[in-house]
């Protein structure tokens, strides 16, 4: 079974790779990054188990790898 990651895991690793807040609206973060492209990420905030589908549809949105959230 993969491992599974809270929000704040996931928000901590997008403001490490210079994603910022944008806004909230009811239980979704939006956070942006802007360069070559604009990027938007939408992250269910205060959940503590994020499933492994929505994991990886962030890691999609936001162009990141399984391995930037692992300990190095």
């Amino acid at each position: 079974m993969p491992k599974l990651y809270s929000s704040n895991q996931i928000i901590k690793v997008l403001w490490k790779k210079g994603f910022v807040y944008i806004s909230q609206k009811g239980s979704h973060t939006k956070f942006r990054k802007s360069g070559e492209t604009t990027l938007t990420v939408i992250v269910p905030a205060n959940r503590k188990e994020i499933p492994f589908g929505t994991f990886k549809s962030i890691l999609r949105q936001a162009g990141l790898r399984e391995s930037d959230f692992k300990k190095k």
